[in-house]
């Protein structure tokens, strides 16, 4: 500021001024004859420009007569007091009364006063000369008792550093204003800031987490994405920052409810209103223009809100270049893909209210004043829980309860879990209806079945019920509907999870017959127990989880008039304590009835049935993609294959009386996973060789299946080979190992126990690591095996039986990592390859030597943890971990 003195513009015994009180910015207090039309008309109309709501009375006083009450109120209503002494300003009386008001404020309320002396010299107002001096010779016949006081506001307010428009900007009047405005901004930004963090619960770390990622201050345009799931504090964030900034650009606009406002009104009256706010006249030019050209050399900050399709940035914001050096533009959006395909700078993910501030802001709106709520803390923490920190629901559901008493507290809280605020779920519904048909589907069946389960099983349904989740899965994500836990499981919001439940629900809540999805256990029970007539064609996927022995029998009935059901998931809970041989009150001879499974299906997964086959004979289930069958004890035969022409996974799981696959499953042409497990009763497998798509094999503790001629017609010999995309594949001798066809083993692992009985090849020219563990492989089979593995990096060999490992005869030279820990017979290791980093030598008891590692410079870790029988190593070992047992 430009004065004649550096006293401050607030009264330095004030005790504060409260803003919260405050109905304007700024007050003005001018001479209207002098520059109503002139100086104080531009400078109104910056200030409102930039945001700074101002009161201006355009009205004239007669002379003579006091101020009105209402001006006096306005002055006190306000933040900053902005006088404009004129030559005529002490002319007035009104004005005078004004002035000595304004910094009676200033004394007692801190408020803040800053003068502008516009064509006068500030010496003029402080020693009353010239025309001051001359006003005041006839102030003294006609206010005398106000004259003394008047004296004093002038000398006060012209000790008061201000500005003097003549020495600004070299006298240019238009730029001068601007440096003005932007310092009475300046001086309202602290006011602003804490009248935010008192008013927005949580706001003050999360203004300062997006101003950094802002970069207010430094230079190039700067686009951030605000993304986050609806009702998370986007806007309010945006606005809030908004706020805090908007002081520091040339022009500003907040373009609210874009994805309303649009399907409304279309795009251009959105970019009128840019265009108006920025004060730019269209002229009759096409508006995108205009915004282009407009805006490339101004510093401009746009707030562009709910955006929800690509075609609203293009027309609004379409890049970079569209604007001046140092512009902001911030957008927020519930769909992360927009922001990243519009190239945004920084993406800032909302993050929602921790426990602590939810209770703050659910208190808020729901205060307990002075009534007595015994129970007010404990139900106060289970609104908050159940809102789980989503502002939305907190501003809501307080909102709703404020005026309730205890028990209509405990009513609502209940009905709550029943069904969901309306207002809520509308809000979150949002997102979900901008979803395609088969992307709500995917985020139906995971929001009714698989939150909290692992993402990986779980897509493997998805994709057989056709929902392709690998693309679906990604846009949901970017939609913050759903997310992925750190361990790898399907989760979302639990507000976000009851949306999903009410969309199934609809119309019918209470009559789960007619829902697309069927979870709850009473639900499920409700329908078993309708009469066998009753049309159960809206159901596509059930799951029955839980379920006593006796219930099972009449869900399978229900599920067998599901028309349209792609999924069944069964599960029964009530024989976990049974043992070999089964009671005979369980053994159950039928199957599960003649039109089970219905046609549609796609998965089925069953556990702990009691039944000795699924059905008879041939049925045709053309979109039977996975069958999964785990505990079914006192089943005898699989179910005959040929009708599944479009089966993928097959899995089973103890079995225990399972004696046969049946021989149909080897012309399952789309098999790709045949997972045999614990089932010791399994006595013959039928040929394999048709399985032309197999990837996966699992043949584990079945003890009486691995004699090989039952498993493979011819096949003596079998070899597994490990190709280059990494699994192990099975063939037949003699074949071409050229064009084996796949045939995987997990991770791969070969069967346990059943090595003795296979010939070993093992060649591969990707294979990066490869589990032979409990396979007790003996030194033949290491011996006599064939390995050819170039780019192997981890070897797992541990738990078996072999005596010597010479590496001089494998083909290994890009091994890393070696495991063979519980071999109790392993004697010597030798020869170990140059590129070897780890060995694992735990509880080799009979561990004599590594052999010479001079050669093996990258080695940094052996561990020889337990009984052993190791010497001095030798070689260079200065670069091992440690020394001892474990070097």
């Amino acid at each position: 500021m430009t004065s004649s003195s550096s006293s401050s513009s607030a009264s330095p015994s004030s005790t504060g001024f409260s803003s919260q009180s405050c109905k304007y910015h700024a007050f003005l207090s001018f001479r209207g004859e002098d520059t109503r039309n002139t100086f104080v008309g531009h400078l109104y109309s910056a200030l409102e420009q930039e945001g700074i709501y101002t009161y201006k009375d355009d009205e004239t006083l007669p002379r003579g007569e006091s101020i009105h009450p209402s001006l006096k109120k306005a002055i006190e209503e306000s933040q900053i007091a902005i006088i404009v002494f004129s030559k005529n300003y002490c002319d007035s009386s009104w004005c005078l009364d004004e002035l000595a008001h304004i910094m009676k404020c200033r004394d007692t309320r801190g408020q803040i006063v800053m003068p502008i002396f516009y064509d006068v010299d500030p010496t003029e107002v402080r020693k009353q000369k010239r025309k001051y001096g001359e006003a005041f010779g006839r102030h003294e016949l006609e206010n005398k008792r106000k004259v003394e006081s008047w004296r004093k506001a002038l000398v006060d307010a012209s000790n008061i550093s201000g500005w003097e428009p003549k020495h600004i900007a070299n006298g240019h009047e238009a730029r001068g204003i601007k440096q003005i405005v932007y310092e009475i901004s300046q001086k309202l930004q602290p006011i602003t800031s804490r009248l935010n963090d008192q008013n927005q619960v949580g706001m003050a770390a999360r203004l300062q987490g997006l101003e950094l990622e802002l970069e207010i201050g430094s230079g190039g345009v700067r686009m951030v994405g605000i993304w986050g799931v609806g009702g998370g504090g986007k806007t309010t964030l945006a606005s809030s920052v908004y706020d805090e900034i908007c002081s520091k650009f040339d022009g500003c606009c907040f373009v609210e409810n874009i994805r309303e406002e649009s399907g409304r009104y279309g795009l251009g009256k959105l970019k009128d209103k840019i265009l108006s706010e920025m004060e730019v006249n269209r002229a009759g030019g096409r508006r995108r223009s205009l915004i282009n050209d407009m805006f490339r050399h101004r510093k401009v900050l746009i707030v562009l809100d709910d955006v929800d399709h690509p075609d609203q940035l293009k027309a609004l914001a379409g890049s970079h270049d569209w604007f001046g050096e140092g512009s902001r533009i911030i957008i927020t959006t519930r769909d992360e893909h927009l922001l990243t395909a519009h190239k945004v700078d920084v993406i800032h993910n909302i993050i929602l209210l921790n426990n602590d501030e939810a209770m703050k802001l659910f208190r808020k709106h729901a205060p307990r004043d002075n009534r007595v709520m015994e129970d007010y803390e404990q139900l106060s923490k289970e609104v908050v829980s159940y809102a789980g920190g989503l502002p939305l629901a907190l501003t809501v559901l307080g909102s709703f309860l404020c005026d309730k008493d205890i028990n209509e507290w405990k009513s609502a809280l209940v009905r709550l879990k029943e069904i969901p605020d309306t207002d809520i779920v509308e809000k979150l519904k949002i997102s979900f209806d901008g979803l395609k048909p088969v992307e709500k589907d995917l985020f139906l069946d995971i929001a009714c079945f698989f939150r909290w389960e692992y993402k990986d099983e779980a897509m493997k349904i998805l994709d057989a019920c056709g929902f392709h989740p690998v693309v679906g899965v990604k846009v949901l994500i970017q939609k913050a509907l759903i997310t992925i836990s750190r361990n790898g499981k399907f989760d979302m919001h639990d507000l976000v999870q009851e949306m999903g439940h009410y969309i199934v629900r609809g119309e019918h809540p209470n009559n789960p017959e007619k829902h697309s999805r069927v979870w709850k256990k009473e639900d499920v029970l409700n329908i078993c127990a309708m009469d066998g007539m009753v049309k159960l064609d809206n159901i596509g996927a059930i799951n029955f989880r839980h379920v006593a022995l006796d219930k099972s029998q009449s869900f399978l009935q229900a599920v067998a008039n599901m028309n349209k059901l792609r999924w069944i998931d069964l599960y029964v809970d009530q024989i976990n304590e049974i043992t070999r041989p089964l009671p005979e009150h369980f053994l159950m001879s039928h199957d599960l009835g003649e039109n089970f499974p219905p046609r549609e299906l796609c998965c089925l997964r069953l556990a702990n049935l009691m039944h000795k086959q699924l059905w008879e004979g041939y049925k045709l289930l053309p979109n039977l993609k996975i069958m999964e069958l785990y505990r079914l004890l006192n089943l005898r035969m699989t179910p005959d294959f040929a009708g599944l022409p479009n089966l993928e996974r097959f899995n089973l799981t103890l079995c225990w009386y399972l004696e046969e696959i049946h021989p149909s499953i080897g012309c399952s042409e789309r098999l790709v996973v045949l997972s045999i497990s614990s089932c010791p009763g399994l006595k013959m497998c039928p040929s394999i060789t048709g399985l032309k798509k197999l990837q996966i094999l699992k043949f584990s503790n079945c003890s009486k299946l691995f004699k090989l001629s039952e498993i493979q017609q011819n096949s003596d010999n079998l070899v597994f080979h490990l190709d280059n995309s990494g699994e192990a594949r099975v063939k037949k001798p003699g074949e071409n190992l050229i064009d084996v066809e796949e045939c995987c083993l997990e991770q791969p692992c070969l069967p346990y126990n059943n090595i003795n009985h296979i010939g070993l090849w093992v060649f591969s020219i990707g294979l990066r690591r490869l589990d032979l563990s409990c396979c007790t492989l003996g030194d033949k089979n290491i011996s006599d095996a064939v390995w050819d593995l170039p780019n192997l990096e981890e070897l797992d060999l541990s738990q078996n039986k072999f005596s010597q490992l010479n590496f001089d005869l494998l083909r290994l030279p890009q091994l890393k990592w070696l495991n063979v820990s519980n071999c109790y017979e392993l004697v010597e290791l030798s020869e170990l390859p140059s590129s070897i980093a780890v060995v694992i030598a735990d509880d080799c008891k009979s561990l004599k030597t590594l052999g010479d590692i001079s050669n093996c410079k990258w080695l940094w870790k052996v561990s020889l943890k337990g009984k052993n029988k190791v010497g001095p190593l030798v070689g260079d070992i200065t670069t091992l971990h440690a020394l001892g047992k474990c070097y």
